[in-house]
């Protein structure tokens, strides 16, 4: 919950960044920004080099009697191609697999590509039950008949959001390993998805993520409301 028209300035030196530099950063930018300004960023941006997305949804997909609340087509029409769900946040306002399912079926009736978002909480993982709470996760939210090539994960853990603190490196290779077989599964495919990681992500951290060849881009939160701070993220990354 950031930002207001005033804030164009820091999507537009991230549009521009990512128009200078298409030829080195090859990788697809995607800001998920609030609803009231998709529309406006889309729009001001003129030619767009980065894509937008919203932050969540309502699972109905139609009109409805469901005051305060946007759909996935209203986000669709609005020029959203990107949606993150089942972000940690909203998980803990109340937020079940089953009720994540139907809003990734809600969104992707609209061909939305879904950032999926699962984690572990720091009582889970004290408890051993991240793998099971990650396959859980994905069972419960995913379905067979889900055009797997419209859906990336993004494995935030819930304890390093915010904090500081970032999982060992061996750790995350192996649950990112871990996700992706997962997946493999759900759909009974050879080929994965891509896994992002999200979770207290900064310029002077993101070095240490460039060896772990699992991951395939960073889902990044407070460092994303500073244009400075994002694009010294890719920057750095590719050092």
């Amino acid at each position: 919950m950031f930002g207001d028209s005033t804030s164009f300035s820091i999507v537009n030196k991230i549009n521009q960044f990512a128009y200078k530099n298409k030829k080195r950063f090859n990788d697809k930018i995607v800001l998920c920004v609030p609803n009231t300004l998709i529309y406006f960023f889309k729009n001001k941006l003129g030619k767009k080099h980065i894509s937008l997305g919203g932050q969540n949804c309502h699972y109905y997909e139609n009109y409805g009697p469901f005051t305060g609340s946007v759909n996935a087509s209203m986000l669709k029409k609005t020029g959203a191609e990107y949606l993150i769900l089942g972000h940690s946040e909203n998980r803990l306002e109340g937020e079940t697999n089953y009720l994540i399912k139907k809003k990734i079926t809600s969104a992707l009736k609209q061909k939305l590509n879904i950032i999926f978002c699962i984690g572990e909480t720091q009582e889970e993982k004290n408890k051993g039950k991240t793998f099971s709470i990650l396959k859980k996760q994905i069972s419960q939210s995913l379905d067979k008949s889900f055009n797997k090539s419209k859906i990336i994960l993004a494995y935030e853990p819930v304890w390093a959001i915010g904090t500081n603190k970032i999982p060992k490196i061996n750790e995350l290779e192996k649950i990112i390993n871990f996700i992706k077989s997962e997946f493999k599964k759900k759909f009974k495919t050879k080929i994965s998805t891509k896994v992002l990681y999200g979770g207290s992500v900064n310029p002077k951290n993101i070095s240490m993520f460039s060896p772990i060849d699992q991951i395939d881009g960073f889902l990044i939160g407070g460092a994303s409301q500073s244009s400075k701070k994002f694009i010294e993220i890719i920057k750095n990354y590719y050092k």
